[in-house]
């Protein structure tokens, strides 16, 4: 009974405690929205401010990132073609400035480089551990290269929510500063804060969930293109050991024009 007697008092007296609040709600448009923001405080702005700076951070990142690794897989892809129908290791470097946006030409440049430093006059390879270690190497700086920002990107996911949250906080804060200062129980105190509240936890969602996603597809991407750094990096020391072992080991063409030079002056 006095349960029921409790709610019955609550139904009468609920609207002189709303007097202030209009009879019929408007609906969320334009105007509403400038209403909401000239209205705001400084730490609900700055707040926004972060969020915003944040979301054109990672949008740039993910726009320039995805561009990059398409590029890099397109030439990857090209890049393989012309290494395995190529005969001899010199036509590639000939030619591979062409595929330069492709991570797989630095393994390749850096190992052959290794690879002609290695050989001696007879063609064959003094270290094969040598070459081993730089192409390795070399696909962990050409990893690294295109991890660039990407640690940005991770951050601004991370930390979004928790600045938003950060201006709910506030805005609650400044909600029952409003009640506590209005003396009575009325929309009209704690409406501002509350939307104060409830937008800055909108925006940081707004803010995280594109970096989240954003990040975990291209570091799925990155995943892919590592495997493939690795399994180019394997067959090209293939390529070698299989010269190394070749009855007759062509040597690079630095060691074949000093023979012929050689040559003619022993003549």
């Amino acid at each position: 009974m006095n349960a029921l007697s409790a709610l019955l008092f609550f139904l009468f007296q609920a609207p002189d405690a709303t007097q202030s609040v209009p009879p019929a709600a408007q609906p969320l448009g334009g105007s509403a929205l400038l209403d909401i923001g000239h209205n705001l405080g400084p730490v609900a702005i700055a707040v926004l401010v972060i969020l915003l700076i944040g979301s054109l951070q990672s949008w740039s990142i993910i726009l320039g990132k995805w561009s990059s690794f398409r590029r890099a897989g397109a030439q990857s892809k090209r890049f393989l073609r012309a290494f395995q129908k190529a005969d001899r290791l010199q036509d590639i470097a000939a030619v591979s400035e062409q595929f330069k946006p492709s991570p797989l030409v630095q393994v390749f440049e850096d190992t052959y480089e290794e690879y002609r430093h290695q050989m001696d006059d007879y063609g064959q390879i003094r270290n094969l551990k040598a070459l081993e270690r730089t192409a390795q190497t070399a696909a962990s700086e050409a990893l690294t290269s295109m991890e660039t920002r990407m640690t940005w990107l991770a951050t601004i996911g991370n930390v979004a929510t928790f600045v938003g949250l950060f201006g709910t906080i506030m805005g609650i804060v400044d909600a029952f500063h409003g009640l506590g200062t209005s003396g009575g129980a009325t929309l009209r105190a704690v409406a501002p804060g509350i939307s104060e509240a409830l937008i800055t936890t909108a925006a940081g969602i707004f803010v995280a969930v594109p970096a989240v996603m954003g990040y975990n597809q291209l570091t799925s991407r990155l995943r892919e293109l590592a495997a493939r750094l690795d399994d180019f990096g394997r067959e090209l020391l293939n390529t070698m050991e299989e010269i190394q072992a070749s009855p007759v080991a062509a040597p690079p063409e630095e060691y074949s024009r000093q023979r012929e030079v050689s040559r003619g002056l022993h003549r």
